[in-house]
């Protein structure tokens, strides 16, 4: 049987359509490799929201042509945002490459693939599907999963921020029928999931195209921020109440409406725990980059999400550099990132996309000045992280239990409910893999906690039933 290695750069929309990838290549036939080497079909699913994520294509295409120089039969495959934005032109540039194929395309790779082995030409698919949207399940082959688990509920973007290059990759916004989110989500609880991540560009923007979802409590219709992602919540935990954790991303600020803040306050089944991007802290670039609120409707916003539930935290994503981005600009930013208190964030210097509106604006910020100023952010955040995990300290964490820890020292490791990472110890000879366990915290890392599993966890486990295994996770290279 052919034999194929997937490889993924990016964020967790690239994870899950790399999920995708691997379900209609076994359902075609083909094995998983070891690695791009051993593979006669190597995918390189792609993220085009840095130019150093295109870099990086770049310099794995040059690495593997040689590979497929000596194997004459390798046939390379890049999917993903990169092959949406630039399409013919990489066959152009790299004659390497065999299949170029967008995300909408996903399940014809199988029909791309048999036409290169019948000795065909290299073929670019990048059709949007947006007259009838496609959103493929998780393969239900009957195999046991591991404890957690995405699921696509719309895809597109209709925000247009000025910076942003997704709208073009992934086209405008089509959203997926409820019932068919809920059915996938229940199938995956049936084989082992135990928490589900909602994705989406702007998942929280999500309406129901089957329209069979009632309104939500605390729902304004007349308000023009009203989605209806928080009925989508409501539905789920009501129907599917086996799951143990139910998160989302990325939401849009502007989405924040009192309909999700209650479902924050009402439903336990919600960490307590948002991931709200906010990019910058000065009016004056949120302007610029078309973010469509203002500083302080953000912190609003951001306020009624943590009063809803005791201890919510949030974290965000924020861009140094921006065009024509001041000191006084930056200032606002780090001002914005202590008078929210995030417990976490990704920051990035901006970098001119194709295909945006902020390509008209000038690129006037230094890259030392852009690098100067994201060494500050992160050193804030740190001490903000570093400050709240020490105050963990001494406390008992709900954790749910991922899988081996990364630090080789024979522990687990999994998240609390507010999303920090935790190292588990004590665990030999139990079943905890997808299990909430409540965790003893005797020590803070730099990014993460330490504890011991508490007496009467370990009891539970001792009489629980065993857990089937999970699969093995994908190859991830995260972009930055």
């Amino acid at each position: 049987m052919p034999r194929y290695a997937i490889t993924t750069f990016g964020c967790q929309m690239n994870v899950h359509d790399s999920e995708r990838l691997h379900d209609v290549l076994r359902g075609a036939g083909y094995v998983e490799a070891d690695g791009p080497e051993t593979a006669d079909v190597v995918v390189l699913n792609t993220c085009s929201v840095r130019e150093k994520a295109e870099q990086k294509l770049r310099s794995e295409v040059g690495r593997l042509a040689k590979e497929k120089r000596k194997r004459g039969e390798m046939v390379l495959v890049v999917a993903g945002c990169v092959a949406q934005q630039e399409g013919q032109q990489l066959l152009a540039r790299m004659p390497a490459i065999d299949v170029v194929v967008g995300p909408d395309n996903i399940p014809e790779l199988p029909g791309l693939l048999g036409e290169i082995s019948l000795g065909g030409l290299p073929v670019v698919r990048t059709v949007f599907d947006v007259d009838a949207p496609r959103f493929l399940p998780a393969r239900d082959d009957g195999a046991p999963r591991g404890a957690t688990a995405f699921v696509t509920i719309m895809k597109g973007c209709d925000e247009r921020c000025s910076f942003c290059i997704v709208p073009h990759t992934r086209g405008p916004e089509r959203y997926r029928a409820s019932g068919e989110i809920v059915a996938e989500i229940r199938s995956l609880v049936a084989a082992g999931v135990r928490e589900v991540t909602l994705l989406g560009q702007t998942v929280n923007s999500y309406r129901d195209p089957s329209a069979s979802l009632p309104v939500a409590p605390d729902a304004s219709l007349d308000d023009p921020d009203e989605s209806e992602f928080a009925a989508l919540l409501f539905r789920i935990a009501a129907e599917v109440p086996e799951l143990a954790r139910l998160r989302y991303t990325s939401p849009h600020p502007r989405h924040v409406t009192p309909s999700l803040v209650r479902a924050h306050r009402e439903l336990a089944v919600l960490p307590r725990h948002v991931h709200l991007p906010v990019q910058s802290g000065s009016d004056r670039m949120l302007k610029r980059m078309i973010r469509r609120y203002s500083r302080a409707e953000y912190v609003t916003r951001a306020a009624a999400l943590q009063g809803a539930a005791q201890g919510l935290t949030l974290s965000t994503d924020i861009i140094v550099g921006f065009a024509g981005e001041t000191e006084e600009d930056f200032d606002a930013t780090l001002s914005l990132v202590r008078e929210v208190g995030f417990r976490g964030l990704f920051g990035f210097k901006y970098s001119e996309r194709p295909y945006t509106p902020a390509r008209k604006l000038a690129d006037d910020v230094p890259e030392d000045v852009k690098s100067e100023r994201l060494a500050r952010l992160f050193a804030l955040s740190e001490a903000l992280v570093g400050e709240h995990l020490a105050a963990l300290v001494g406390t008992v964490q709900e954790v749910l239990v991922e899988g081996p820890s990364k630090t080789g020292e024979g522990l687990v490791s999994g998240r609390s409910s507010r999303n920090e990472i935790v190292h588990v110890r004590g665990t030999a000879g139990l079943e905890v893999v997808g299990e909430r366990v409540d965790v003893a915290i005797v020590r803070a890392n730099k990014h993460s906690l330490e504890g011991e599993l508490t007496e009467a966890s370990r009891q539970q486990s001792r009489t629980r039933a065993p857990r089937p295994r999970g699969r093995r996770a994908l190859p991830l290279l995260v972009t930055e």
